[in-house]
């Protein structure tokens, strides 16, 4: 009775410890910091707190397990709120939000100067860059895990240097095979 019950406990402590898997979120300055010790890609999450897309991107995509696990391995992933009141420095300045207001903190804000820089115009956006910090691309708007499994494989294997034209593009979307689970 007694092995039943510790297999039991384990099992339970297994499946709880599998679905608690999450993304290793780090700043952005941490990030550029991890990529001097230990070359990597960054993925950066921009948001904003009002933004009901963005909430459905961290809890279907950003809670997948092939997304998670994918993303540990060859990533540091950021979330940055793209109307928040943080100072970042990146690329030799330092941005801020000047024009932000705390009583607006969950609502519409002032959009901060890194998202600006950029060139954020939509949320959510997934802002890739290389193993030197300097960004790859933006990606606009939602995207399920098989449609981020695109992108991140695409960025992380440097096949995104041999796309030059839209039809390149598309011939590789057409033959790209998804392997994350929905």
């Amino acid at each position: 009775m007694k092995k039943i019950a510790y297999i039991f406990v384990l099992a339970l402590l297994t499946s709880v410890n599998s679905m608690a898997q999450e993304i290793n979120w780090v700043t952005f300055e941490e990030a550029l910091e991890l990529q001097k010790k230990k070359p990597k890609k960054i993925m950066m999450d921009v948001y904003t707190n009002w933004c009901g897309p963005c909430k459905m991107l961290d809890k279907n995509t950003f809670h997948n397990k092939d997304v998670v696990e994918f993303v540990n391995k060859h990533y540091y992933a950021v979330k940055f709120n793209a109307e928040g009141d943080s100072t970042v420095v990146y690329d030799g300045k330092a941005f801020s939000n000047p024009n932000f207001k705390p009583e607006l903190v969950n609502r519409r804000n002032s959009v901060h100067e890194l998202a600006r820089y950029l060139k954020v115009s939509a949320y959510p956006t997934i802002v890739y860059f290389d193993e030197e910090g300097k960004v790859i691309f933006p990606i606009k708007g939602y995207q399920k895990p098989q449609q981020i499994e695109l992108y991140l494989k695409m960025f992380q294997s440097n096949d995104h240097e041999n796309i030059t034209t839209q039809e390149e593009f598309n011939a590789y979307y057409t033959a790209f095979k998804p392997e994350f689970q929905e």
